[in-house]
């Protein structure tokens, strides 16, 4: 027996089976309001800064799984705080060699570094 392809009836008085207003509609949902700093999370941005060219990377509280030593204040950056990996983009030995060096910083240890010569 061939499959009927007519849409459902709805339930009495409960709109569509599907339970949403217009399922059937193409564009009739809403679309959800996009969260940039969820977007941005992991994507990494590129900073000048006196002391070079850096690529920060913004990682999440959810995400922040290990425990890590902030190079600027030397303490341990706990699993679930949000924080900021950060690797030099000009590297003296390339793009893989600044990335293999990556570190993790405090967000504000990053925003309020000195630019000494290390």
């Amino acid at each position: 027996m061939p499959r009927s392809n007519r849409p459902r009836r709805p339930v009495s008085g409960k709109g569509s089976v599907s339970g949403r207003a217009g399922a059937g509609k193409k564009g009739s949902r809403e679309v959800p309001e996009l969260d940039l700093e969820r977007a941005r999370a992991g994507i990494a941005r590129r900073e000048s800064a006196p002391d070079g060219e850096w690529m920060v990377r913004t990682m999440t509280a959810r995400n922040a799984e290990k425990t890590y030593i902030c190079p600027e204040c030397s303490t341990a950056v706990p699993p679930g705080v949000a924080h900021l990996v950060v690797w030099k983009d000009d590297h003296l030995f390339g793009a893989a060699a600044g990335l293999a060096e990556r570190r993790h910083w405090h967000t504000n240890c990053w925003m309020s570094r000195s630019y000494r010569y290390r």
